[in-house]
């Protein structure tokens, strides 16, 4: 569904959910078989099979031994880090970086809820940190968006000092997922990529630019705004348009360079375009931690 439609309605909580259920409608089901938690069937007893897995209870019943099958547990802990500073309310086809972010972070915690995934909350921002940790219930769910609905965007990203409780350990699989659109003063957010790093998880960067950064369509302005510093830039949009292209080509180059050299999943995304390839991305990644 296309973005300015489904940001269109004010409940965060009811967009992800339209947009994961037509999403998911074509996606089929799958049980993993094996020994895990949850029980799934009886099947009878081969040659070579482990006999802990014997249900002693259906041999007295029925006399012939079977093996107790269970559904693997897969699930995860998902941890959702949202770039709320000033550069975040950049507005492009009606709404902004900020409001796309949280779109996209309620369909991707909605697609982890269903995968039975452990969901947190991270939201960096000049000088705080807000944070909620890693759950797997509906209270917490219904918390996540509330907190979600009432993220917004201003000033810098906060100092490093206060990320304390992102880098701590969990002790479960996790899946850190990073949205922001990467605009820093003094390499502040690869800081936090660097960090995370070091805990081994998976991690999926979603860079966020607007169309109009991506084809500086900007023909009637003058002079653009730094969000965060206040500082401004005098342009000539028709003259500057090839060079600006150029630059910032060669900038995205880069990163996607950052980004293979440290083995993150990054994707960039145009706020114009709907977020199903992201949750495709999602999936994928997640399927490397619960396999």
């Amino acid at each position: 569904m296309d973005p300015k439609t489904i940001l269109a309605i004010k409940d965060l909580q009811l967009a992800a959910r339209t947009t994961i259920e037509g999403f998911m409608s074509g996606i089929n089901k799958s049980s993993i078989k094996g020994e895990g938690l949850e029980f799934s069937q009886y099947r009878s007893y081969q040659p070579g099979d482990d006999l802990r897995q014997l249900d002693w209870k259906a041999y007295a019943r029925s006399d012939r031994y079977y093996i107790r099958e269970s559904e693997v547990e897969t699930s995860i802990s998902v941890r959702f880090i949202i770039d709320a500073s000033g550069s975040m309310n950049h507005e492009d086809n009606g709404y902004t970086k900020i409001e796309y972010a949280k779109y996209l972070a309620a369909s991707l915690a909605w697609l982890a809820a269903l995968q039975g995934d452990a969901v947190g909350l991270y939201v960096l921002q000049e000088q705080n940190l807000f944070s909620i940790d890693s759950k797997r219930d509906y209270q917490h769910m219904a918390r996540l968006y509330y907190q979600l609905e009432n993220i917004t965007a201003a000033g810098m990203t906060t100092k490093p000092v206060h990320y304390n409780s992102i880098f701590s350990a969990s002790g479960k699989k996790e899946l850190v997922v990073f949205i922001t659109d990467l605009y820093e003063q003094d390499k502040e957010l690869f800081d936090v990529l660097d960090s995370l790093a070091v805990m081994k998880n998976e991690i999926i960067v979603f860079h966020l630019m607007g169309d109009n950064e991506l084809t500086f369509d900007y023909n009637d302005y003058a002079a653009l705004e730094d969000m965060e510093t206040g500082k401004v830039v005098k342009i000539n949009a028709r003259r500057d348009n090839s060079t600006y292209k150029e630059q910032v080509e060669k900038h995205l180059a880069a990163v996607r360079m950052q980004m293979l050299n440290k083995n993150f999943f990054y994707r960039l995304l145009n706020m114009r375009e709907p977020v199903e390839q992201a949750l495709r991305d999602f999936l994928k990644q997640r399927s490397k931690l619960s396999a």
